[in-house]
C-alpha cells in the first residue's frame, strides 16, 4: 500500500503557485531541493512540525501527500488554514471591496491607532488596520477569513523595514535620506494595494490534492506521532548562542489575531510594545539539547527530515548522535553555501534524514 501511495504522489501535478512571502528563515528557496532529498522515501502522511510560511507543506501537498501543517504561533496557524487546509474556497473581489471600507452599522475600535502611534506605521495606516482587521473578524467563513488575514499579514510585513516588528523604527521609512537598503516605493505603497495583491496570490495558491490536509496550532510535544514522515525545522540557534525569536519578530501579527485581548498581553516596558515573552526551549543554549532529544524520542518510530544549518547548536554531529542512539539510520544532504538576511556568517543548509 505504501508503495502504491508513493507512486500516486509522484503523479500529482503542480497546479498552484506558492505566494510570495518575506518571512525570516523561510525555506521556500530550498523546497525543491528538500523534495529531491526525500521523494524516494515511501510515505503518504506528513507532519510539518514547525510550519512557518507553509512552503514545505505546500510542496508536499503538491505531491499528493496528506499534510498536517503545525505552528505554535497563531498567525502562522491561520496562514496554514488559508493555503494548506483550504482546498477550494477563495475570496471574491466583491468581498475584498467590503473589507476595505467602513460600514455604517459597525462601531470600529481604535486600539492600533491609540497604542502604536509612531512605532510601526503612520497614523493613517494604523486607522486602516483598525478598520480592516475589524471587518475580517466579522467574517463567517473560516477559510475566507484566513485568506483575508494572510493578505493582511503579508501587507504588514512588506511595509516594514527588515520585514520585522523587532524595533520601533518607523523613522527608517519616513526620513528623507539616501538609502543603501530597503524599498521605499514598497513601503509607501498604500495598504489597500498590497492587500488586494496578496489576496490574489493566496487565491492562486489554493488547490485540492484529494487529501484531507489540516492546519493545527499545537506545541510540537503535544502532537501524536501518527505520521509516516515528520519534517522538522526548529527555530535556529547559531554557534554563538544567538537564536531566532519568531514570537518577538512577528508579535504584531499575533496581536492582530487576538485583537480584543491584545492589550492584556503587551509588554509595556518594551519600546516597540512586543507581546510578553514566553519561555522558549529552542532559543536557549541551556535547554535546546534536551529539547531535541525529547523531540526525537517522540517521533522515534517516524521517518524524520530535519532542516538545519552547518553552524548550529547542537552541532550536526550531536544531532546525528542523538538519532543514532534511538536506532535511526541517518543520511546527511548539504546545499551550497548561503548567507541569511541579518546574518554576517555563511553556512550550509543541511537536511538530516533519519529512517
Amino acid at each position: 500500500m505504501l508503495s502504491q501511495l508513493f507512486l500516486f504522489s509522484e503523479q500529482v501535478p503542480h497546479i498552484a503557485k506558492f505566494p510570495s512571502t518575506r518571512y525570516q528563515g523561510s525555506k521556500q528557496k530550498f523546497a525543491d531541493w528538500i523534495w529531491e532529498c526525500i521523494k524516494r522515501i515511501p510515505f503518504h502522511s506528513a507532519l510539518d512540525a514547525f510550519g512557518g510560511t507553509g512552503c514545505i507543506s505546500f510542496r508536499l501537498k503538491g505531491e499528493g501527500k496528506c499534510v498536517t501543517y503545525n505552528d505554535i504561533l497563531p498567525f502562522n496557524f491561520i496562514i496554514g488554514r488559508a493555503i494548506i487546509e483550504n482546498s477550494n474556497v477563495r475570496l471574491e473581489s466583491s468581498e475584498v471591496d467590503a473589507l476595505l471600507y467602513k460600514h455604517n452599522n459597525v462601531v470600529y475600535p481604535t486600539f492600533v491607532e491609540d497604542t502604536f502611534s509612531d512605532i510601526y506605521f503612520t497614523n493613517e495606516e494604523n486607522r486602516w488596520l483598525d478598520v480592516v482587521s475589524t471587518n475580517i473578524r466579522r467574517m463567517d467563513n473560516p477559510y475566507k477569513q484566513a485568506i483575508a488575514y494572510f493578505a493582511l499579514f503579508q501587507s504588514c510585513i512588506i511595509k516594514r523595514p527588515y520585514n520585522l516588528f523587532h524595533r520601533k523604527n518607523l523613522y527608517v521609512r519616513l526620513q528623507d535620506v539616501e538609502r543603501s537598503f530597503g524599498n521605499k516605493k514598497t513601503w509607501d505603497t498604500p495598504f489597500e494595494v498590497h492587500f488586494r495583491r496578496f489576496v490574489e496570490e493566496a487565491n492562486a495558491a489554493i488547490f485540492n490534492n484529494g487529501e484531507n490536509c489540516r492546519s493545527i496550532n499545537q506545541d510540537v510535544f503535544d502532537i501524536k506521532p501518527n505520521y509516516d514522515l515528520v519534517y522538522i525545522d526548529t527555530p535556529y540557534l547559531n554557534d554563538s548562542g544567538i537564536g531566532v525569536d519568531y514570537g518577538d519578530f512577528y508579535h504584531f501579527l499575533n496581536g492582530l489575531v487576538d485583537y480584543e485581548n491584545w492589550h492584556n498581553h503587551i509588554d509595556y516596558n518594551s519600546k516597540h510594545l512586543r507581546l510578553l515573552r514566553q519561555p522558549n526551549v529552542w532559543n536557549n543554549p541551556e535547554t535546546i539539547h534536551s529539547a531535541f532529544e525529547r523531540l526525537f524520542d517522540r517521533f522515534q518510530h517516524t521517518t524524520m527530515a530535519i532542516s538545519y544549518r552547518s553552524n548550529g547548536i547542537p552541532s550536526i554531529d550531536e544531532i546525528v548522535g542523538m538519532l543514532e542512539d534511538i536506532g535511526k539510520e541517518v543520511t546527511i544532504h548539504q546545499s551550497c553555501d548561503i548567507k541569511y538576511v541579518l546574518s554576517t556568517k555563511r553556512s550550509k543548509e543541511v537536511l538530516i534524514v533519519a529512517q
